[in-house]
């Protein structure tokens, strides 16, 4: 019987298709926007559309990157002198002195770098952290061009308030980003960390914020608490309460250094944790406790703080460093990734209102395929392992689809890259002529 499928949708047939949940061996999605079916290729009906042939390729969902800093692009190859001896070292010898002289152009361009580059890592939608001083007004905007409407990805865009910059113009800004409600884009509130945070800043949010959720770094050094200790007399997450900030669905980065109590809060609070393990290793700031965040019942999310953007990375090296930071081989099993990695779809899915990470019927089109033959046996219980060991590690789809648009075909993006690049490295040097004069 012929099912009166539209011209426009597309099909994938002949291809495994895994959503960490669901395996098929030999199997089709046909989609427009979102999935309109999937299933065995037994079961494939007649189609009039474009049919795409996976063989030898695995259809995944695409991936989140639930905590970034997009404007860290444009600081590759800067000489900048740089000799830090403490983490608040390395912010004020490098980022702080860099996102002060971002502009709105600098933004945009970098934003169009760093999203390409996270297609082509198979990143479809993701979580940005976002300062530059020289220009606040505008700047979230200027990233929701570059990231949804040129590039079709998805993001939540917050902008960084911290006492180093204009703060009546930070809380704008974030009220402007608040205003995005689309199944494209949408705000939250940034806050840098508690030691760049003074009381009466706290206060100003406090009274705007109107039970909107807060993306802030918690804890990534112990200079955080230290300083929050030394100058609140209380510990951070604990400052946070104190105003009413830790709202639900709020984003915590790193929690590093967080205690018991906090972690109690944060899950009483349904607050969830953003894990970035790259950068947690590459600033020597100490290694998270999985222990901790799971004893307690906390959501945990998946970012890698800007740096790069390959995400199927930073879930690997959760699972390492995890392991590693309780000194436990066993300590995290495939089934408790597997429930992270679908939990954090939920979470994404629930703040856009949408229904995302699985290859089912009315699920957004959001989607990569990746060539891959499987040495040994594959079936739906050694599914995920495959993925993991199989392709985590150097993941780099020949197909990536948002929206049910094509964006990667054959590894190569519908854009024009060279302009991309061009248009980047001409932003890139005006911004360096401004570093030089810092």
């Amino acid at each position: 019987m012929k099912v009166n499928y539209c011209k426009t949708m597309k099909a994938i047939i002949n291809v495994k298709i895994y959503d960490y949940e669901t395996y098929i061996e030999d199997g089709f999605c046909i989609y427009g926007k979102e999935i309109i079916k999937a299933g065995y290729m037994y079961d494939f009906p007649d189609f009039d559309g474009e049919i795409i042939d996976g063989k030898n390729k695995i259809l995944l969902p695409g991936l989140i990157n639930f905590h970034t800093h997009i404007y860290s692009t444009l600081v590759r190859g800067a000489s900048i002198p740089f000799n830090p001896k403490s983490f608040r070292d390395i912010l004020e010898q490098l980022w702080w002195k860099f996102d002060s002289k971002l502009d709105n152009t600098s933004t945009y361009h970098s934003a169009m770098v760093y999203g390409l580059e996270s297609l082509k890592s198979g990143v479809t939608s993701l979580i940005d952290h976002h300062a530059s001083g020289k220009e606040i007004i505008g700047s979230l905007e200027a990233l929701k061009k570059a990231i949804v409407d040129k590039l079709g990805m998805r993001g939540i865009f917050c902008f960084e308030t911290s006492d180093r910059f204009n703060i009546d113009e930070c809380i704008e800004e974030n009220l402007a980003g608040l205003k995005y409600d689309s199944f494209d884009a949408k705000g939250m509130f940034g806050l840098h960390a508690s030691m760049s945070l003074s009381e009466e800043t706290l206060d100003k949010v406090s009274r705007v914020l109107k039970g909107a959720p807060i993306h802030v770094h918690v804890a990534e050094s112990k200079e955080d608490e230290d300083d929050s200790l030394e100058n609140y007399n209380t510990r951070v997450i604990d400052r946070y309460l104190k105003y009413g900030l830790l709202n639900k669905d709020s984003i915590l980065a790193h929690c590093v250094h967080i205690d018991d109590k906090e972690a109690q809060n944060i899950s009483q609070n349904k607050a969830v944790i953003a894990l970035n393990p790259t950068s947690n290793m590459n600033n020597a700031v100490g290694a998270f406790n999985i222990d901790l965040f799971r004893n307690n019942n906390i959501q945990i999310l998946i970012g890698n703080d800007g740096l790069g953007t390959n995400i199927a990375k930073e879930w690997t090296y959760f699972f390492f460093a995890g392991k590693a930071g309780i000194n436990d081989a066993a300590g995290i099993g495939f089934d408790e990734l597997l429930n992270y990695i679908n939990d954090s779809y939920d979470y994404f899915g629930r703040q856009l209102g949408i229904k995302i990470g699985k290859i089912k019927e009315g699920y957004v089109a959001d989607l990569v395929l990746l060539p891959y033959l499987n040495p040994t046996d594959m079936d739906k219980n050694n599914a995920f392992g495959h993925v993991f060991f199989g392709l985590f590690e150097n993941f780099k789809p020949s197909c990536v689809i948002v929206k049910g648009k094509t964006l990667i075909e054959n590894y190569k993006s519908i854009f024009d890259e060279e302009k991309l690049y061009k248009d980047a490295h001409m932003a890139s040097k005006a911004l360096w002529e401004r570093l030089g004069d810092a």
